[in-house]
């Protein structure tokens, strides 16, 4: 009983976070209104590590067993954090090659630190050949410090000494990257650094490259100096990002985790929407999006919080939510990096998109709820919205104060971190409740550098892709094959874009996936013309939408562990409904006004409203209901009308508006007329 039940919750709570998980509702008559007790429904901590390291790499990690082992490990994390806040609040700032080789230097020793070396490997200690690498890893940053001054004088120019320390780095940071992610990067890493070795000119494999994606080809030597020496390679944009917005993000959501942010999250969502039809999927929503605004994770996300949601919400973890600003998740900083924007203006850009992505979520469960006569939880088992904000309205606080710093501070997004952290820390004091110890404090500490791992040794990996791309001009000749694919049309290039974006995202976290896509696809779209903000928002959606695409979709496989159910059926049923994320994409395309780009008020409201009409007839003729069945004509016309809104045109906006009108008469009316029968 209560695994169906969890069936609902898990579709929703799969498509909140688009790198997650989806479930489809197969619940009897008798089972449909029933909630089930707290003592059935709640998942252990046990259980949930269990399900979470099957699916999920980056959480197989030591529980050390030594007391020793266990302090120096938390002193390390703790010293780590603090050279990132003291960096971030500018007391210290070392050059930029220094900062980010002591950053991923400091990953690499946590990643060997963390994680064994194979399955079969000791959890509780680290095994010898680890110190090994941990010594590996702390010699690299030691020597880019040492002799600083020397390696930027030689850039272009190796000697053996740097040939030899970019070998290490390239070498421990693959091997970091197999531990923690798993193999698919290494092994796409691999592959772009044998391709930068081929070719008959000077190329240390003798062998060129067939076709348009030819090149001279380059030593040894010049690839390892490429990665090392510079900002192009493995120190390149995505270690920057890493090393600044990503750490100091994380920490501000592991203190606001500390301090009970997702209990109120996850409370807030249930009294607002617990009790209305389709209660326990919208709550799953509504806090996957709140708590999506502060940070955003993969797979363990899923299983956090799914195993909270699904069981109707007992409490909540963090979820993905990777487009809800006024965080975004990881990529969005790289992407800001990437396009040379700030990054207020890019969370402007992106809050119509994700807004009308959450409301097709929410059109599709109330549907299905009418569909299939659920109910919501009982009132007398829901939080009251008073009492909610008597305990926990305080921590609206910190997300207030992050906004006002974002956009009107003048401070920089670091900066702005940084005192969010700081004022978090202080207004949790304000309650009992919510009260951080100075162990708290310290545990919060321990928690961020642990969190920053994946995130960081994954972008220092992609480093590797990026750094083979730009020395090869391979994503020049792969915007060009895109193009020569589409035939110039914009239509046909928007699609084989995106399959090539659900393709190099598949079985990769989401911060490397965008990575790729935008280096290698992004491209194409700005030689069409498409705005470079547009085009990357473009891979970005799809990159992460790889994540809940069979038949590589781990996030929702976790949750059909979690519901019980077929990964199969649970990664196709996410899709569903996630449909209308899939077609969004296309809109801000074709309709830029969808992003903000120079838009004016009014033109903002109109193409927002238009968008919503859009996702709500597409949700009609995903699901096939309106107050009644809809007959397939109407969603044949349903789909119609969402397509002439995709375009911006006032007069397809108005064709699309008076289907909709059209299909909302025919449906009142039709189920006026059922009523009576049915009763």
């Amino acid at each position: 009983m209560v695994s169906k039940i969890k069936k609902e919750t898990a579709e929703a709570t799969s498509t909140t976070t688009l790198t997650t998980k989806g479930r489809e509702i197969c619940m009897s008559e008798k089972e449909k209104n029933i909630v089930p007790s707290t003592a059935e429904a709640e998942m252990s901590e046990e259980e949930k590590q269990k399900l979470l390291e099957q699916f999920d790499k980056e959480s197989k990690t030591r529980k050390f067993g030594s007391p020793v082992l266990k302090k120096a490990y938390r002193v390390f994390a703790i010293i780590v954090t603090l050279y990132h806040l003291v960096f971030a609040s500018g007391l210290y700032m070392p050059e930029t090659l220094k900062h980010r080789s002591i950053h991923v230097g400091m990953i690499l020793i946590l990643a060997f630190m963390l994680y064994p070396a194979t399955k079969k490997a000791s959890r509780k200690v680290i095994a010898w050949y680890d110190y090994v690498f941990i010594a590996l890893s702390a010699a690299v940053p030691i020597y880019m410090c040492v002799d600083y001054v020397n390696i930027i004088n030689r850039a272009g120019k190796p000697d053996m000494m740097d040939v030899v320390i970019g070998t290490l780095l390239t070498l421990v940071v693959l091997e970091a990257t197999r531990r923690v992610c798993g193999m698919a990067l290494p092994i796409i890493s691999i592959i772009f650094m044998i391709y930068s070795l081929m070719g008959t000119k000077q190329g240390l494999i003798p062998i060129d490259v067939p076709g348009i994606f030819l090149h001279r080809g380059y030593t040894w030597q010049k690839l390892m100096s490429h990665f090392f020496s510079n900002t192009e390679g493995i120190y390149g944009s995505s270690v920057n990002v890493a090393s600044t917005y990503i750490f100091l993000f994380i920490a501000f959501g592991e203190v606001m985790n500390k301090c009970g942010m997702g209990q109120f999250f996850n409370d807030f969502a249930n009294a607002i929407a617990g009790g209305t039809k389709g209660g326990p999927a919208k709550v799953a929503v509504v806090a996957s999006g709140l708590l999506g605004m502060i940070n955003g994770a993969a797979v363990a996300v899923v299983v956090t919080t799914g195993s909270f949601t699904i069981p109707l919400m007992k409490k909540s973890g963090y979820d993905g939510g990777q487009l809800m600003p006024p965080v975004m998740g990881a990529a969005a900083f790289i992407m800001a990096d990437t396009l040379g924007m700030k990054y207020n203006e890019l969370l402007l850009s992106a809050i119509i998109p994700a807004v009308i992505y959450y409301m097709g979520i929410l059109f599709q469960i109330q549907m299905r709820a009418e569909k299939m006569g659920m109910q919501g939880t009982p009132k007398d088992q829901l939080p009251k919205m008073s009492q909610v904000m008597k305990e926990y309205g305080h921590l609206a606080l910190p997300i207030i104060f992050l906004v006002y710093m974002l956009f009107f501070s003048g401070k920089t997004v670091i900066m702005a971190a940084f005192y969010t952290i700081v004022f978090t820390i202080i207004v949790a004091q304000c309650r009992k409740n919510t009260r951080m110890t100075f162990q708290d404090i310290l545990d919060a500490m321990v928690a961020s550098a642990k969190s920053t791992v994946s995130v960081a040794i994954a972008c220092a990996c992609v480093g590797i892709i990026v750094g083979s791309c730009s020395i090869t001009g391979f994503a020049l000749n792969m915007a060009n094959t895109i193009i020569s694919i589409g035939g110039k049309s914009l239509m046909f290039t928007l699609v084989f874009t995106m399959i090539t974006c659900m393709i190099l995202g598949m079985g990769l976290p989401s911060i490397p996936s965008y990575i790729i896509t935008s280096t290698i696809a992004a491209p194409a779209l700005v030689q069409l013309g498409i705005p470079a903000l547009v085009a990357h928002m473009f891979c970005f959606y799809f990159a992460m939408f790889a994540n809940l695409t069979p038949p590589v979709a781990l996030a929702a496989f976790a949750a059909a562990g979690i519901a019980g159910g077929s990964p199969m059926k649970t990664g196709w049923a996410s899709v569903k409904l996630a449909l209308a994320g899939f077609i969004l994409p296309y809109m801000f395309v074709y309709n830029t006004d969808l992003l903000l780009l120079d838009t004016p008020l009014a033109k903002a409201i109109q193409v927002a409203v238009t968008a919503a009409v859009g996702v709500f007839l597409i949700s009609t003729a995903v699901e096939g209901f309106l107050f009644t069945k809809v007959n397939i004509v109407l969603r044949i016309a349903s789909l119609i009308g969402a397509y002439l809104l995709i375009d911006s045109g006032l007069v397809t906006d108005i064709a699309g508006i008076v289907i909709c009108a059209v299909v909302f008469v025919f449906q009142k009316a039709a189920a006026k007329k059922s009523a009576p029968a049915a009763a």
